[in-house]
């Protein structure tokens, strides 16, 4: 019964808001299959980032498979624009990411979490990648498959069963910044859903609107 109000809820405020036909639809079924895997649990532990992140990442010790999976989530990167960050894309003064030709041909900008870019550092210096953030053994752009084999391999090691993607990493970000208050138009800006022109990003989402938000990934590190 709850689970059905807070579905009902949430589409009547997505057709209030305006958005799209396909973002009406969207939301509520992935909010329908949130409340559908969880249906045994309390709300508390549904709440909880203790599930598929929090274990995720403390349990990952291999630094460039931290760094993955902490931009995958602090920074709601599809797979495909996390193979191809360059060191040019980290802009460490507006703490934001840049991601260039994404879905759409599009650019835009998203969080970069202070504990992430101090990892990154961290990392940078012992792996010095030449042109890719994330590079292979031989050099070159990391793989998909190298991705896909991460998260599995640190999924077991945290005893977590369900099969994580970077989609779910990706979700999951924008749930959290959805269930502390952050304004549902720049989640889906930061997210690259946006039909705005490329060339307006910046006057969308100013230095002060993004020092507002606090990146879910702080939680975890705090």
């Amino acid at each position: 019964m709850y689970e059905k109000k807070s579905i009902n809820e949430a589409r009547k405020k997505l057709v209030v808001m305006g958005y799209s036909e396909n973002t009406q639809k969207i939301y509520p079924r992935y909010l329908g299959l949130f409340f559908d895997h969880f249906k045994h649990r309390d709300i508390e532990h549904i709440n909880s980032k203790e599930i598929e992140i929090k274990r995720l990442i403390h349990g990952t010790v291999n630094l460039k498979h931290k760094c993955i999976i902490s931009l995958l989530y602090s920074s709601g990167l599809r797979r495909s624009e996390l193979l191809n960050l360059k060191i040019e894309n980290i802009d460490s003064e507006r703490m934001v990411l840049i991601i260039k030709n994404s879905k759409g041909k599009k650019d835009r900008v998203t969080l970069l979490s202070q504990n992430v870019l101090n990892l990154l550092r961290t990392y940078y210096k012992k792996y010095k990648p030449k042109k890719y953030l994330f590079e292979g053994i031989k050099g070159g752009k990391y793989s998909e498959t190298s991705v896909a084999k991460i998260l599995k391999s640190s999924a077991s090691k945290a005893g977590i069963k369900k099969n994580v993607t970077p989609h779910m990493l990706r979700h999951s970000f924008a749930t959290h910044l959805l269930e502390q208050g952050t304004d549902l138009r720049y989640i889906q800006e930061l997210l690259g859903h946006s039909s705005s022109k490329t060339t307006e990003i910046y006057t969308h989402i100013s230095k002060k609107a993004i020092d507002q938000i606090k990146n879910p990934i702080d939680d975890i590190y705090d």
